[in-house]
C-alpha cells in the first residue's frame, strides 16, 4: 500500500522547540496564523472621482496554544515562572512548533520568533474522574514562518 500526501498527515503529532531543544511533545496546536492589516488610504482619480485603496499594513500573528497530556516535565512550568520573576524585560525565545508523522518523520515546521508563555494551565481535577489531565500553554510571539 502506498501512502498518499493526505495520509502522510493522519495520526500526526507535533513538537516543540525552544532554542534549538525540543521541549515536549503535544496533541493540538492551535493559532498558526498571520494576516495583514488593512490600510485604507481616501484617493481621487484625475477626473475627480473620490475612492478608496486598501494596502497591506502591518502582519498580526495570533497567539500559539500547544495542548497535551499532562506531563512531570517542569520545562514549560520553568520557562513560564522566568517570566513571572523577570524584573524588567521578558527573555524572548526561538521557537518552532514541528510536525510529525506516525513514523516520526518531520513533515513540517514552523518557527515562531521572539516567543514567551503568557498563559500556563492544568485542566480541572475531579476525583473518581477517569479524563486524562491536560495542559496546555499559550505562546505570544513577534514573527510566524513556515518554513518547510
Amino acid at each position: 500500500m502506498t501512502i498518499t500526501h493526505d495520509q502522510e498527515f493522519q495520526s500526526s503529532f507535533f513538537g516543540f522547540e525552544m532554542d534549538g531543544v525540543t521541549v515536549g511533545l503535544f496533541t493540538q496546536v492551535s493559532g498558526l496564523s498571520m494576516e495583514f492589516e488593512a490600510t485604507e488610504f481616501q484617493t481621487q482619480s484625475p477626473e475627480g472621482k473620490k475612492f478608496t485603496i486598501k494596502r497591506p499594513g502591518r502582519p498580526k500573528y495570533t497567539e500559539v496554544v500547544l495542548k497535551r497530556g499532562f506531563s512531570p516535565s517542569k520545562v514549560l512550568y520553568d520557562w513560564f515562572n522566568d517570566v513571572v520573576k523577570a524584573a524588567s524585560a521578558v527573555e524572548r525565545k526561538t521557537g518552532a512548533i514541528v510536525v510529525y508523522n506516525r513514523n516520526h518523520k518531520e513533515l513540517a515546521r514552523f518557527n515562531v520568533d521572539k516567543c514567551w508563555p503568557s498563559k500556563l494551565n492544568v485542566s480541572d481535577l475531579t476525583a473518581g474522574s477517569d479524563e486524562v489531565m491536560i495542559e496546555d500553554v499559550t505562546i505570544q510571539h513577534e514573527f510566524f514562518d513556515w518554513v518547510s
